[in-house]
């Protein structure tokens, strides 16, 4: 099988996978027993637990379009220029995970999935910048994770896939997760900041009250413009977050850039670029082989990693 050859081409039917990667690489990391070693001694604990992620879906999904996005600009991305404290509470990962990462990456690759990472942008931003890219030319997007930013992303028919709990759900299942509307994810998270990323938001105000504030005024410049209405509202604490908006509303308009995932990020322009291509058997056999794969495992993976797959 010649890794250049694609799977299929598009359909109108084709369904393209968007991959938060580093998500199932961390969740592999955790979970997966410290048991596995490759060839030189190496903890792959990740690795496998990667692997059995990527071919447990690819398995279920007969992909024909999809990418795998990971991040590696968690110092250097562009919102670290715009706000030098983002991401600043996060631990840089150890070197033994640091590895295995690399690793999955070219596990993925090897698969046959588009892979991508930038120092500049996030597995975020990619993602966005691949959807943005491919809306109109015939694809339904999956953004699969579970990260409530994507909800600024389910537009256009884009739907989000919580791959562990087997829920997915599109831009009407937003306000049942956030309280709020798919359009209005970004200036929520401006408005109760993000610990995660050390977006900070506005002081005092919480779920409720951004829900709440964005619910009346739509969007975050048209709640800053009409401050002063904001203490007539039926809303508890309603003159104390008027205050707190006041003090912080450049914080806020900053936490808005933070938070607002990219959409031009340097991404394959076309769904040509996005096809998933048969597997390297080559790469594969000598993964496999480094990573100390067993028997059932291989035979499994050669036997889900066809180029006859469905859309």
């Amino acid at each position: 099988m010649s890794a250049a050859a694609p799977v299929q081409a598009a359909t109108a039917a084709s369904t393209l996978y968007l991959i938060d990667a580093s998500m199932y690489v961390f969740r592999a990391w955790h979970s997966m027993p410290n048991v596995f070693f490759d060839t030189g001694g190496e903890p792959v604990n990740a690795v496998h637990g990667f692997a059995r992620f990527l071919l447990d879906f690819l398995e279920r999904t007969r992909a024909s379009h999809a990418v795998a996005a990971f991040d590696i600009a968690l110092t250097s991305s562009f919102r670290n220029a715009i706000y030098p404290a983002y991401k600043a509470n996060r631990d840089p990962a150890p070197p033994e995970l640091k590895r295995q990462f690399e690793h999955c990456r070219a596990l993925a690759a090897a698969f046959g999935l588009t892979v991508l990472a930038d120092a500049a942008y996030e597995a975020d931003d990619l993602i966005g910048s691949v959807l943005q890219a491919a809306h109109g030319h015939g694809l339904r997007a999956v953004i699969v994770s579970a990260d409530k930013d994507f909800g600024q992303l389910l537009l256009n028919g884009a739907e989000q896939w919580d791959y562990a709990r087997g829920q997915r759900w599109g831009a009407a299942g937003v306000p049942a997760r956030l309280g709020v509307e798919a359009h209005q994810v970004v200036d929520y998270l401006a408005l109760t900041g993000d610990a995660i990323d050390n977006i900070p938001g506005v002081p005092g105000i919480g779920p409720k009250g951004a829900a709440a504030l964005l619910a009346h005024f739509g969007d975050l410049e048209t709640l800053l413009a009409r401050i002063d209405e904001v203490p007539f509202l039926r809303v508890r604490g309603a003159a104390s977050m008027a205050a707190r908006l006041r003090t912080h509303a450049d914080q806020a308009r900053l936490c808005q850039q933070l938070a607002r995932i990219a959409l031009d990020a340097p991404v394959p322009r076309h769904p040509d670029g996005l096809q998933r291509q048969a597997p390297d058997r080559t790469a594969l056999d000598a993964l496999f082989e480094r990573f100390r794969f067993g028997p059932l495992t291989r035979t499994r993976a050669l036997k889900i990693l066809q180029p006859e797959v469905a859309a």
